[in-house]
């Protein structure tokens, strides 16, 4: 029965992910591509001095004809391609994006959203620091948690510690056990990235939390590189404990 359990645990999240299925959308700018039944990962790509070409992502949470996005694209025209897409192929409503901190991999495209009338969510202190770095800021603060209703589901975005940056969050989909990351979570293999802004001591700490808080989770978004399970977690926790 472990040896069934342990070979369920590697294999159930490569099925549920799908990570080499075609994407809906492909293109130089942006691409898209189911995760789950109600999930699209979303990839964009931001030109680095230190790291090249960075491929980032974010999410896409449908239900009921409705959608949330978790992170905008990385640039003004992958943005409106994002609000295309879902709008013409997924044929859902967005209803809102939120950001998980605030980076630009996160918030550049966030202009687009307001433009069309579509409200943008954060924590306070991400409103604060867009503000103070000449970010564009998100229109809807709180201070540690945030419910969203997508149709008749919920997504989770909650505060629990510095990590990445100070202001980071994670965004849970219970119905989906699906944790969206964001860059607080490395792909597996992954080096620790950009430090700028990051408390390294906090940062394992923080992941033991995500992980008490949701231990249901079954598909894990990184904010760079390949999905993976709660293995992704672990190796983050561990990468930061050394």
């Amino acid at each position: 029965m472990r040896f069934y359990s342990l070979l369920s645990a590697i294999i159930f999240p490569l099925t549920i992910l799908g990570q080499d299925t075609a994407p809906i959308l492909d293109s130089d700018t942006l691409r898209i591509r189911q995760l789950t039944a109600n999930t699209y990962v979303h990839i964009s790509y931001l030109p680095t001095d230190s790291y090249g070409k960075v491929v980032c992502n974010g999410l896409i949470y449908v239900d009921g004809g409705q959608a949330l996005v978790l992170d905008s694209p990385t640039s003004t025209e992958a943005t409106q391609m994002l609000l295309r897409t879902i709008e013409q192929q997924i044929r859902a409503k967005v209803i809102g994006v939120v950001a998980n901190h605030y980076h630009e991999d996160c918030t550049a495209g966030l202009t687009v959203f307001h433009e069309k009338g579509i409200p943008s969510y954060a924590l306070n202190e991400t409103l604060v620091l867009a503000k103070d770095k000449g970010k564009p800021v998100p229109q809807h603060g709180f201070d540690e948690n945030l419910t969203l209703k997508v149709g008749n589901k919920e997504v989770r975005n909650r505060f629990f510690g510095a990590a990445h940056s100070r202001d980071n969050i994670c965004s849970y989909l219970p119905s989906e056990k699906v944790l969206f990351g964001g860059c607080p979570v490395k792909s597996l293999g992954a080096g620790k990235g950009y430090l700028g802004d990051a408390d390294t001591e906090q940062w394992p700490k923080t992941l033991t939390l995500v992980k008490q808080a949701y231990p249901d989770i079954e598909v894990v978004v990184p904010g760079h590189g390949k999905s993976g399970g709660v293995e992704l977690l672990d190796f983050t926790i561990q990468l930061f404990k050394n």
